[in-house]
């Protein structure tokens, strides 16, 4: 009986220890609230002060304070690190709010943050400024963009699209009224569609309007068309369709000179026209020029873009724009227009030249970790705006049908603009399962 007793303790602990093993790899969010979350609580709280000494986030108290402790306390004078004000656990690492003595900026713990995360075991951590004084260590005790879950909360609402996954776990949201205009760039294979993808399937299920320039003969967006109020696919039809948006923009200026404000959402709501997102697939197809004779072409598109990009925020007409590269190289007005676009997305690219495009001029610190992303991490990028403040992300996997799906779901929400009636795409036919394989292709629908 004893032998079987040890023999099913050992068994037991194996199993135990293969079981959590398991868990770390296929489970991690299990693994990190049995094993990885008390281990790190509890290595964090007896090393808090001496890490905080060590990485230099000390500072000498005041007069009154050492004399205090010198004289009445009867103990050594020791530097003041941040004081802890809050510990709470997540699904995905710790979040520690922090009150900054005089002395310590954010900065500080910012510029510490990668020794921060080796003295204390986890996989990342990122510092957030709360408030003034105070901020928050957000520790992720793996890497959640191995396989990216978005948080249950993270739902579209009030021109705000959850599309990404950030690193320290939380959702990366591409907010319209805080960002109007954006930039995506990145390498063939890098995630780009994912990440666009994500975009429409959010935008989808708000009330606005959707408008696709995808001058690669609509390969992309046209399964989107039964939720598009506009669709192109050649420049020639890009440059009528951004005429027309110039029109409506400078129709809704003289609205809001009628109301006496400045912005699309100071008009009452019975009075407000509904926002406009433009959805540019490949930039550089509208800029590139084969012949002289395109070149009115082109300066019409560039010069209707700039100024779509400089103004047409306040009346909520917001510009996509997606891209490999966007540089000088591709003619007058491109560093221009880029100059214009508040947020930044730059997912994996070929040199280093494209990351500095997208992020030399907004968050340089972030210009070498777009440098690093690795192959096999399609859909993974650096996301900034023009704070300077950036973060790592990685959209979900989402195919094509799901976002087909989702179009059709809320086709209903096709605003009745009559400007973009001209563009507007027939809605693609679903063809009827055949009874065997057939080798004839169906033809692309074109507006």
């Amino acid at each position: 009986m004893t032998d079987l007793m040890v023999w099913l303790e050992a068994t037991g602990a194996v199993a135990g220890a293969g079981g959590l093993g398991y868990a770390k790899i296929r489970a991690p969010r299990v693994y990190w609230s049995l094993v990885g979350m008390p281990v790190t609580w509890g290595r964090f709280a007896l090393s808090y002060r001496s890490t905080m000494d060590v990485c230099g986030l000390t500072v000498q108290p005041s007069g009154l304070r050492a004399f205090m402790t010198r004289n009445v306390a009867r103990r050594e004078v020791q530097p003041v690190p941040p004081r802890i004000r809050r510990v709470r656990g997540t699904s995905t690492g710790l979040r520690v709010t922090l009150r900054l003595p005089a002395g310590l900026e954010p900065a500080d713990l910012i510029a510490s943050s990668e020794r921060l995360r080796h003295a204390w075991g986890v996989h990342s951590v990122t510092v957030t400024e709360t408030k003034p004084g105070y901020v928050e260590l957000r520790m992720t005790g793996y890497d959640v963009l191995r396989r990216v879950r978005m948080p249950r909360k993270a739902r579209p609402r009030d021109m705000v699209v959850p599309v990404a996954l950030r690193e320290d776990g939380t959702a990366f949201e591409r907010d319209y009224r805080a960002a109007p205009m954006a930039l995506t760039l990145g390498a063939n294979q890098s995630g780009k569609s994912m990440y666009q993808r994500n975009l429409i399937k959010g935008l989808a299920q708000l009330p606005v309007a959707l408008v696709g320039i995808d001058c690669k003969r609509g390969v992309e967006q046209t399964a989107y068309a039964s939720r598009l109020s506009a669709l192109v696919t050649s420049p020639d039809d890009a440059a009528s369709l951004l005429g027309v948006l110039v029109a409506e923009m400078e129709d809704r200026f003289d609205l809001l000179s009628r109301h006496g404000v400045s912005d699309l959402w100071e008009l009452p709501e019975s009075a407000r026209p509904v926002p406009v997102v433009v959805l540019v697939d490949e930039i550089a197809e509208l800029f590139l020029i084969s012949s002289k004779k395109d070149e009115e072409r082109r300066e019409r598109i560039v010069t209707a873009l700039i100024r779509l990009a400089q103004m047409a925020r306040a009346v909520g007409i917001h510009l996509e724009i997606c891209g490999q590269r966007f540089g000088s190289e591709l003619g007058k007005g491109a560093t221009m227009l880029r100059a214009q676009l508040t947020g930044r997305v730059v997912h994996r690219v070929n040199d280093k030249q494209t990351a500095e495009m997208g992020l030399n001029d907004v968050a340089p610190d972030a210009v070498p970790v777009a440098s690093l992303i690795p192959m096999e991490r399609p859909g993974t990028a650096v996301a900034a705006d023009s704070s300077g403040g950036w973060s790592k992300i990685r959209t979900p996997n989402t195919t094509r049908d799901e976002v087909v799906a989702v179009c059709r779901a809320f086709a209903h929400l096709v605003p009745d603009l009559p400007m973009l009636d001209p563009f507007r795409p027939a809605a693609p036919v679903v063809p009827a399962p055949a009874a065997g394989p057939s080798l004839v292709k169906p033809r692309p629908v074109t507006p």
